[in-house]
């Protein structure tokens, strides 16, 4: 079964796409994905403004959600068509849409809502769409997030002893694997802020630090470090999840401020950097983590890796592309495998790695062109997953992969 899956993560700069030929072994349950194209899409540097203006902690009105919706859908379409245009009709399209809102009160995941309406897409190939993936494990008591937690979870058999996947999109989540079982949450910021400063401050005409080039001019301010670190999110128990709602520039401005420094822009590029890799090396640590499977468009970064590297010394600290998944394309894989699984009436869901009470089928379905036809349901989950195929290389949205600072992953992340 070919399944296309479609995001736009907390950096929103953007739509991820990868077509995966799914197929399971029948001796040993290994399911089995042929990645046979990524492809990254910007948006529109208009609507990456407006739905920007639009995110939290900006208010909005139902009139601009209803337009953005619409915009992001044909946007999505687009991206949709263009994809199997260039590489051959698939049987399903995931699309994770653009997360807008993440409503956490008081620890407790209430409610999530991603925009990109389902029915341009379906319209425009003709083919079903799955869609709002996250909503069914809010309702059993889970964060929704990260749901790539499924993918990591049939990934990281055999590598370690508490293997664990890191993801750094707009946030960071982490998926660890252990003898105790899985479990995974979101981390914090991870691109989230150093992409918002970049921005404001001009220092790259996509919004992101290419290469980790600004951070490495820079040097850290350790009074505003001290700040941002002293974040209750961070001493939170998992599960939990957190995305833009918290983490916005609006956060770095008041951090600046009860700091009492005045860093210059590269300094505070370089403060936000080493936020994201001492937030994730001092979860990791507490993990015992023997071995760490990088992702996402912060694992471009070599700051951040030169980090996480450092401090981490007794930890393999790899990147995804080593188990067959490409580190820029991972969470539209993810969204992929999650496809294919609701259409074979399989929860897409792994209990530990939400907070869920119990695994859910995810999704809604919107017809294509003809009636809507799944494949018989299957009685068994897959036991592992080997990934094969590796689309081309890192490279920022001109048609496959992504650079260092993209975002991905939504935020709540994926």
């Amino acid at each position: 079964m070919r399944v296309l899956g479609l995001i736009s993560g907390t950096s929103h700069d953007g739509i991820d796409a990868a077509i995966v030929d799914f197929a399971v072994d029948g001796g040993d349950g290994t399911l089995h994905g042929m990645v046979t194209h990524t492809a990254s899409t910007p948006y529109e540097p208009a609507l990456r403004a407006r739905l920007a203006a639009a995110l939290p902690p900006a208010q909005v009105t139902l009139a601009e959600v209803t337009v953005l919706d619409t915009l992001i859908g044909q946007a999505f379409a687009e991206a949709a068509h263009t994809a199997v245009e260039q590489d051959a009709p698939v049987d399903l399209i995931v699309s994770h849409g653009q997360t807008v809102f993440h409503w956490v009160d008081g620890g407790t995941a209430r409610g999530t809502l991603q925009i990109g309406q389902p029915a341009w897409i379906a319209e425009r190939t003709g083919t079903a769409v799955l869609s709002d993936v996250r909503i069914r494990d809010i309702t059993v008591g889970g964060h929704g997030a990260p749901l790539v937690s499924i993918l990591d979870a049939l990934l990281l058999g055999g590598l370690g002893d508490a293997p664990a996947a890191l993801n750094l999109g707009g946030i960071a989540n982490v998926t660890v694997s252990s003898a105790d079982g899985v479990h995974a949450y979101d981390v914090g910021p991870a691109n989230a802020l150093i992409d918002a400063v970049v921005t404001e401050h001009g220092l790259h005409p996509q919004g992101y630090d290419d290469g980790g080039r600004i951070a490495a001019s820079g040097t850290a301010d350790p009074a505003l470090l001290e700040v941002l670190l002293d974040e209750e999110y961070y001493r939170l128990a998992p599960p939990k999840s957190t995305g833009k709602e918290l983490f916005h520039l609006g956060y770095v401005h008041d951090a600046v401020r009860r700091a009492g420094t005045d860093p210059a822009p590269a300094d505070l590029v370089a403060t936000l950097t080493e936020l994201t890799v001492r937030t994730v090396v001092d979860a990791l640590r507490g993990e015992k983590a023997d071995a760490l499977v990088v992702s996402g468009g912060g694992a471009r970064n070599p700051v951040i890796m030169a980090g996480l590297r450092r401090d981490l010394p007794d930890t393999r600290v790899l990147l995804s592309d080593e188990l067959g998944v490409p580190a820029d394309a991972k969470e539209a894989i993810a969204f992929a495998l999650i496809g294919w699984c609701s259409a074979h009436g399989l929860p897409g869901t792994v209990p530990g790695g939400t907070g869920a009470r119990e695994p859910r089928i995810l999704g809604t379905f919107t017809p294509g062109a003809a009636p809507l036809r799944l494949p018989a349901p299957r009685a068994q989950a897959p036991t592992s997953l080997r990934v094969h195929g590796h689309a081309a290389g890192p490279g920022r949205a001109t048609g496959t992969g992504r650079a260092a600072g993209a975002g991905g992953a939504g935020g709540a992340s994926a």
